[in-house]
């Protein structure tokens, strides 16, 4: 990877030309390791806690049931992975506000 250590360490990707900034799509930096289990359960207590899931909860089996909205079908997630993909996906799509 080219650029300064500071952002290969990071894993920023550096432009080599400004023409480069249009077709540079943001993706998430790659994990060390998959999400756990208790990192899946506390980003679905977060996003039912604030709303922007109605339900969410993990199965025997690994997976999680979660639900939109109370009138919304249930779907299941294929375990912790996708909790937390799913999470990611919500956050792009949430307006964000900044209070100080």
């Amino acid at each position: 990877m080219d650029g300064p250590p500071e952002a290969q360490a990071s894993g920023l990707t550096t432009l080599s030309s400004p023409s480069e900034e249009n077709t540079l799509e943001h993706a998430a930096p790659s994990r060390p390791h998959p999400p756990t289990a208790d990192e899946a359960a506390a980003w679905a207590h977060t996003l039912v806690r604030y709303g922007l899931l109605y339900a969410a909860s993990p199965a025997p089996t690994g997976q999680w049931l979660v639900q939109h909205h109370a009138d919304s079908p249930v779907q299941l997630l294929d375990g912790p992975t996708a909790m937390v993909e799913l999470a990611a996906d919500i956050q792009r799509q949430t307006p964000r506000t900044h209070t100080r």
